[in-house]
């Protein structure tokens, strides 16, 4: 009895905990640098990042000028991401776009942080729509912690 009690209760445990692992294409894609190389693309990407900021947040815009763009949030404990995206002339003539998102709670964030990363580059370099995964949480996975952002830092901006 104490055997299968014990089978039981460690089919849960495994059942109930996740990973906590980032796919690796997304991953590729989200840590990505965004540069763009002149004017025209430049201002054609710092376009698309602000539709798609719009379009993807549950929180509205903040401020949007030429070099930010931030929605309101996060705030009350709330899954949903809010979103920082900036703009950085660099030395070479380059531009860099920078992507950072997190969210309030402990549950985790809703989408993923690194889905919601990759689906921006992705977007903003093609602007061609791409669904974020686990936006409806559809795979059934645990949402990434609350701290996950697509970079090199949980909460710093990612070329």
């Amino acid at each position: 009895m104490k055997k299968a009690l014990l089978a039981v209760l460690c089919a849960l445990a495994a059942g109930c905990s996740s990973s906590g692992q980032v796919d690796p294409d997304t991953m590729q894609i989200a840590t990505a640098p965004l540069t763009c190389a002149n004017k025209t693309e430049c201002d054609l990407w710092w376009t698309r990042a602000r539709t798609w900021v719009t379009q993807v947040s549950t929180y509205g815009l903040e401020s949007a000028s030429d070099t930010l763009i931030q929605t309101a949030g996060p705030g009350g404990g709330k899954r949903a991401l809010a979103y920082e995206i900036t703009r950085t002339h660099n030395s070479d003539g380059t531009t860099t776009i920078g992507f950072a998102a997190h969210c309030d709670s402990s549950l985790g964030c809703k989408p993923d942080p690194w889905a919601a990363g990759a689906a921006f580059k992705q977007y903003v370099r093609t602007g061609i729509e791409q669904p974020i995964q686990g936006m409806g949480n559809e795979t059934g996975a645990d949402p990434a912690p609350a701290s996950a952002v697509p970079g090199a830092a949980p909460t710093a901006s990612s070329p």
